[in-house]
């Protein structure tokens, strides 16, 4: 599975690929948001910016989905690497560095430290879970009674 690096928790998340990368942090208990971002978020819509995070060190482009309409209009004053969480699927294994408008105390030795050890790459694509023969023949045995409720 790709495996998202959050540089400021010291953090390794799997994750599968095409999941939401709003979604996994806030699964996962990696803090995303400031105090503005707490009181008042948009839940994923895209419409609050308040989820930015920094792909950093030598994380591919690829490693997310590229950016949406939404993040061209509300970070076309913000770095180039800067993705709004909500908005970016996780392809590939990725660095990533929440809340990047907030100072980082160490930042260079952080982002170095977590730049050493390799990333995995993962699977590309999400398992193939095959069907339980049991469950089959239970699905079928559940005939709709056609009088109703008793």
């Amino acid at each position: 599975m790709p495996v998202i690096r959050f540089v400021r928790e010291g953090q390794d998340v799997e994750c599968y690929p095409g999941e939401n990368l709003r979604e996994v942090a806030l699964r996962e208990g990696i803090e995303l948001y400031g105090l503005k971002g707490k009181l008042g978020n948009c839940g994923g819509c895209g419409q609050c910016i308040t989820c930015f995070v920094e792909v950093v060190g030598e994380s591919s482009p690829s490693s997310l989905s590229p950016r949406t309409g939404v993040e061209e209009r509300k970070l076309e004053r913000r770095p180039e690497g800067w993705r709004l969480a909500c908005q970016a699927l996780v392809q590939e294994s990725v660095l990533v560095l929440t809340r990047p408008q907030v100072g980082l105390a160490d930042a260079e030795a952080l982002l170095a430290a977590a730049s050493q050890a390799p990333l995995p790459a993962g699977p590309t694509a999400w398992p193939v879970l095959e069907p339980d023969p049991g469950e089959e023949e239970e699905a079928g045995d559940g005939e709709a009674d056609p009088q109703g409720p008793a």
